[in-house]
């Protein structure tokens, strides 16, 4: 019998974890694993003793490997037990991989986000991947998408630089929806988008605090403190996260807005780590960033955590 050396066998053990933390990684943590991640916190501008639960959806990817349409219904369900005054989407619904073969599917996943149930309703944004899939759109750069169309046939509102007044217990608030910031390819690397921040403040008329909900978190610099608070997605946390780092996050600014609650100068942003994944420029992997709903307390408490 062969005897292994020192060496060799901390190699083979080091190779043998390795396959086991790549085993998790591709098919334990992106999709069997689901947090609820929560927040709670009054920010600047917000009315006080105002009481508002927000539960947030981002970046499912249906279709994906670890998103079957079993799983979403699973999250829509989840979404539903946390009883939501509001129920917000932040875009990337449906998934195109041209890695893995996927196409894009929105006529089943976003009917399907119908069955969210919440008093004030839900509402939605487009995120970059309902432009970047529709090849009509990148060649004219011009939408109405499939998504757009889609969206149209059900009661979910799609802002897109727009607004919308809503009212709970008597109290007003503003909640802003940003056009999606990559959405045509002009170069390698390199979009335009269709956002427009300006316009979209300008249709608040009063002065009731705003939530603006923006898919990439690169817009936070420019907003101003008249917004309470941004919510984004887009990163996954950069899917692969580890003692608060990330190695790749697509994002212009790295890590700064790669995942959760940052506040600068006295505004606030909070970056939903998402549901799915991509393997476009990441692994279509989670590590240490497992998919999750969010749940923001404005001005509550927050209860803890449900993994």
């Amino acid at each position: 019998m062969r005897v292994l050396s020192r060496r060799a066998f901390l190699a083979t053990a080091a190779g043998l974890g390795g396959l086991g933390l790549g085993g998790y990684a591709f098919a334990v943590e992106p999709g069997l694993r689901l947090r609820v991640q929560r927040y709670a916190l009054t920010p600047p501008g917000w009315t006080p003793g105002f009481a508002l639960r927000l539960v947030i959806l981002a970046d499912l990817h249906a279709g994906m490997p670890s998103m079957p349409m079993a799983r979403v219904r699973r999250i829509i369900e989840v979404a539903n037990v946390l009883e939501p005054d509001l129920i917000l989407l932040l875009g990337d619904y449906s998934n195109t991989d041209r890695l893995l073969r996927i196409r894009a599917d929105w006529s089943e996943v976003v009917p399907a986000l119908m069955a969210l149930k919440a008093p004030l309703g839900r509402y939605a944004i487009l995120g970059n991947h309902e432009w970047w899939d529709d090849p009509r759109a990148q060649k004219e750069r011009r939408g109405p998408t499939i998504a757009h169309r889609i969206f149209a046939d059900t009661d979910i509102p799609l802002l897109e630089n727009d607004a919308a007044r809503l009212v709970k217990d008597g109290r007003p608030f503003w909640l802003l929806g940003l056009g999606d910031q990559l959405a045509f390819h002009i170069a390698r690397r390199r979009q335009i988008g269709v956002d427009d921040l300006a316009g979209t403040l300008a249709k608040v008329t009063d002065d009731a605090p705003a939530i603006l909900m923006a898919h990439e978190p690169d817009i936070f610099p420019r907003v101003p403190q008249r917004v309470s608070l941004t919510l984004s997605g887009h990163t996954h946390g950069g899917q692969v996260r580890m003692f608060g780092w990330s190695p790749v996050v697509p994002s212009e600014f790295g890590n700064r807005y790669a995942y959760g609650h940052v506040v600068e100068g006295g505004r606030h942003l909070i970056v939903s780590g998402g549901l799915g994944t991509v393997s476009a420029g990441l692994a279509p992997v989670r590590l240490g960033v497992p998919p999750e709903i969010v749940v923001v307390e404005l001005g509550g408490e927050a209860s803890a955590d449900i993994s």
